[in-house]
């Protein structure tokens, strides 16, 4: 995670203030269900909001750690400091560090969760704005980089708004997943901690009780999380190559915008790069990176090590972060692309009439022709048009076999590209569902 690549809203879901004010939540509502259970004195469970405004000195904490080599002993040690000694005497009765660790950084996932999802609903709007605007602009598709048959550029847009909503379901189903706690103590069997300590703290900080934890929530929940970051960094990666490829000179369908006073290059002044999309390309690979480690992190000795431990304090935030600001860089991209029709025409054209030879094909059969013959009779028309570049549809009619089979008239109305559009109301329909 480097400033760069970071937005402030998803940067502060990880920061050590965060952190320790979550930790502090957890602590002071696990007091009060103490209290209410007669286990601690009300008075000392109240003693404990007397921090509620405090803003907990990282510096002091990060001191106090230096000593103690625990994390969670030199935050209690400075909470403390804060409440008294006496007062916070009761604080995490029957807890183990795994309690306030593992519920704290669902918390954050669930947060991040919640950012991230903004981020996809930015892009999904985007799509949509640019799929209906485009809904019946032409252009080749491809397949293996090859001209293939006609499409649309609002399909290409509707097909990425499908596969990011696809996402949006995967990602509140992770975040469904995520959102558990555990405030079960040692090894996660309660001895010293009632069930309904874990009930209400859980209920305060919008998490559901985990059924059965160790000393620590199960890590297949948090590899489900990581995997879904991933499959959705891999859709952006998918939009962004198309962006790419749509900005390589000798296609030019589309671009980034290119802003006043930007430069392409620092050695020739006539580039114009997509360096947006390329960089996209390169975030995704960060965000794949952290689902192995998160995958490893399920398998653990008995019931809790922590070699997950030092895994996660690294790829919670670089995972969130870099898929948020990747999430808005491509929405930002998708509103301000340059769209250039023209040339998505003349792209088609460069070998005349070639994209309807199924078409012929199919006819040919409709017509009594073989399949192998008639697959024989286009081809060798279509390949004319690769070597020579010459008119796939005269090519056709000067063609007796087939002629004959098609006639003039059946020839000439194999060329209208509206056969090829007739149904893209019907995908919008099931795509966009309104």
């Amino acid at each position: 995670m480097i400033p760069r690549y970071a937005r402030p809203d998803m940067v502060a879901v990880w920061s050590p203030e965060t952190k320790f004010k979550i930790w502090y939540e957890i602590e002071a509502h696990a007091c009060d269900a103490q209290a209410k259970l007669g286990v601690i004195p009300q008075e000392n469970a109240d003693a404990v909001w007397k921090a509620k405004d405090v803003e907990f000195d990282v510096a002091r904490i990060d001191e106090i750690e230096a000593v103690t080599k625990h994390d969670v002993i030199a935050f209690l040690t400075h909470l403390a400091e804060h409440v008294g000694s006496e007062e916070a005497r009761f604080v995490h009765q029957g807890m183990t560090s795994s309690d306030v660790l593992d519920t704290c950084l669902n918390v954050q996932l669930v947060r991040a969760a919640d950012i991230l999802m903004t981020g996809l609903d930015r892009l999904l709007a985007a799509l949509k704005t640019r799929a209906i605007e485009h809904k019946d602009t032409l252009r080749v598709g491809r397949s293996h980089g090859i001209h293939a048959e006609p499409t649309t550029m609002g399909l290409t847009f509707a097909r990425f708004y499908a596969e990011m909503d696809r996402n949006k379901t995967r990602l509140q189903q992770a975040r469904e997943e995520i959102a558990t706690g555990a405030i079960s103590g040692a090894v996660g069997t309660f001895a010293n901690i009632d069930p309904a300590v874990e009930e209400h703290v859980c209920e305060q900080l919008g998490l559901t009780p985990e059924p059965i934890s160790t000393q620590v929530i199960p890590r297949d929940r948090h590899a489900m999380f990581f995997a879904v970051l991933g499959v959705i960094a891999s859709s952006i990666e998918n939009v962004a190559i198309e962006i790419r490829h749509m900005q390589r000179t000798e296609v030019l369908e589309g671009a980034e915008f290119f802003s006043m006073g930007q430069k392409g290059s620092s050695a020739m002044p006539h580039k114009k790069n997509p360096v947006l999309t390329e960089n996209l390309t390169g975030l995704a690979r960060l965000v794949r990176m952290t689902v192995i480690p998160a995958m490893e992190n399920v398998a653990l000795w008995h019931e809790r090590d922590i070699s997950h431990s030092s895994v996660e304090r690294g790829i919670g935030p670089d995972a969130t972060v870099t898929l948020d600001f990747a999430l808005n860089r491509l929405a930002g991209v998708v509103e301000k692309m340059l769209i250039f029709p023209e040339n998505m025409l003349d792209n088609m054209n460069k070998f005349p009439g070639l994209v309807m030879s199924q078409r012929v094909l199919l006819s040919l059969t409709q017509a009594g022709v073989s399949r192998e013959d008639a697959y024989s009779m286009v081809q060798r028309n279509a390949l004319k048009v690769w070597e020579e570049r010459v008119d796939f549809q005269e090519q056709l009619l000067a063609d007796a076999d087939v002629v004959a089979a098609l006639g003039v008239d059946g020839i000439n109305e194999k060329f209208n590209m509206d056969y090829h559009t007739k149904h893209v109301d019907t995908i919008f329909a099931r795509v966009f569902k309104d």
